[in-house]
């Protein structure tokens, strides 16, 4: 049966009837990955434009080990998650469900990622007005001929807007990314996406090799300093928000086993016998071992872009003292690309570069928006029907259902941004949302893999293992964090 016959069933139901058996080859394989990519579309967005630089303009090279660690670390919890999604047919919150502890309609665990997600609703506020400062950098014109008309109508709004014009292009964001999503599903998700991941990871690691060419080149030596394990204490609340959002953050590994659903990879490999069924068995290692080189595929782009980000701030901003924060946000991330042209040979370039930034930018935000939206939307609906609050009607009523917080939330996010309006400020609570929360899901996945261990389709002795040394890194970090933040609410 074709993918696109596929989807027009329950794409989160198991027949018989849909099993597929997995590819044979690398080449096939890499056919068939997608989820990840999704995910990455996710990852390479506000963390990296927003945090990742602003935390290379604070420390300059000395954490580079810290996002390197934060990317690669995680993925192992990711697997994980992705392999019980796959091999028991269940969704991250409905595997979530089944943790022993207090209930109120779904278990506690789950309850704790609707809170985590809500915070997260800080990050896409950032997204869209960063967006909007993109945009009116882009078209000053039109950003005024839009206030002007607003200004015939209510003379004040009008003023209002002059001086807060990206709040014009945030709300036109949120409603084309609202109309893109209600528009199509998976498989408009993984193309665009795709397309946009290469186009920004590309833009971003072309601008650090031209670096080389300009004040701002980047020696050995500084590579060398970001080796050094050191945590500087101006920078660990940053610190820690990085570890939070750079690499798989909580978000993102809680929704990665629904794009693997959505894919098919669990359907292919059908539901789970009771009985012993080699060609079960066989199908599950077979589509598992494809789900791996999704995710390891992804973490290879991630990791070059979120590093690239990270020397961009580092090598440019933090020599100057520069920091990307406020209405100023993406002006000072304009001169990380441009200022280095100055008084070089390359200076003819400034203008195509600056354009190239702002359609960067535009990118890396509204694709970030436009998948953590549609993931968000995904798992609300899974943990209405799981508290039994609202439980949509087949699969045709779970996609309207989807459809409605498609709006909900780019609305509320528009809306908190106008009452914040400081976007790395917005950033930085999301990613302390998400770094609190990311020890209990690497704990919880670790739970699920012992307590319905499967031997026959089950992780390597040496997965396992660093898995484990993931939940240690991942609650190492989150524990000096929560010391270090009680710590200066002690001092205040």
């Amino acid at each position: 049966m074709s993918e696109l016959a596929h989807e027009e069933n329950d794409l989160y139901a198991t027949p018989a009837e849909s099993v597929e058996e997995p590819p044979r080859s690398l080449v096939k394989a890499l056919g068939r990955i997608g989820p990840g990519l999704i995910l990455a579309a996710a990852i390479v967005g506000t963390g990296e434009l927003i945090n990742t630089t602003g935390l290379g303009a604070k420390a300059g090279f000395t954490l580079l080990w810290l996002i390197l660690a934060s990317c690669v670390v995680k993925v192992f919890v990711q697997i994980e998650l992705g392999r019980y999604a796959i091999v028991h047919g269940k969704t991250t919150l409905a595997a979530f469900d089944t943790l022993p502890g207090p209930r109120v309609g779904a278990s506690w665990v789950c309850w704790l990622w609707l809170f985590m997600m809500l915070a997260t609703q800080a990050q896409i506020a950032a997204m869209e007005g960063t967006v909007g400062q993109a945009a009116h950098m882009a078209f000053p014109g039109a950003s005024d001929s839009m206030a002007q008309a607003v200004a015939a109508v209510s003379p004040s709004w009008g003023t209002f807007l002059q001086s807060h014009e990206e709040y014009i292009w945030a709300a036109l964001t949120t409603i084309a990314a609202s109309a893109l999503l209600l528009s199509g599903g998976y498989r408009r998700i993984e193309f665009i996406t795709t397309i946009l991941v290469a186009a920004v990871t590309l833009f971003t690691v072309a601008s650090v090799a031209i670096l080389q060419w300009t004040r701002f080149r980047i020696g050995l030596a500084d590579v060398a300093s970001g080796f050094t394990f050191a945590l500087p204490a101006t920078a660990v609340a940053l610190a820690f928000s990085a570890f939070g959002i750079t690499g798989v953050g909580a978000a993102e590994l809680v929704a990665y086993p629904y794009w693997c659903i959505e894919k098919g990879y669990a359907r292919f490999v059908g539901p789970k016998p009771v009985s012993d069924d080699s060609r079960w068995v066989d199908r599950a290692q077979g589509w598992t071992r494809v789900m791996q080189l999704d995710a390891w595929v992804s973490m290879v782009v991630f990791t070059i872009a979120t590093v690239a980000f990270y020397m961009l701030g580092a090598a440019v901003l933090h020599p100057q003292g520069m920091d990307p924060k406020g209405p100023d946000m993406i002006p000072t991330l304009a001169q990380m690309y441009l200022g280095p042209l100055e008084g070089t040979p390359l200076a003819p370039l400034r203008g195509g570069v600056r354009i190239a930034f702002l359609l960067g930018a535009w990118a890396v935000l509204f694709k970030t928006l436009y998948v953590a939206t549609a993931a968000n939307s995904r798992l609300t609906v899974d943990f209405l029907g799981i508290t039994g609050l609202w439980r949509p009607s087949g699969e045709v009523g779970r996609e309207r259902a989807i459809k409605v917080f498609c709006v909900v939330y780019p609305l509320l996010a528009l809306v908190l941004y106008y009452a914040v309006r400081e976007p790395q400020g917005l950033v930085k609570a999301g990613g302390m949302a998400q770094g609190l929360m990311l020890p209990l899901i690497a704990g919880a996945t670790i739970y699920l893999r012992r307590r319905d261990d499967d031997p026959r389709v089950g992780p390597s002795r040496l997965s396992d293992v660093f898995t484990w040394i993931a939940f240690i890194a991942i609650s190492a970090v989150a524990g000096y964090s929560v010391f270090d933040l009680a710590r200066s609410f002690v001092k205040s």
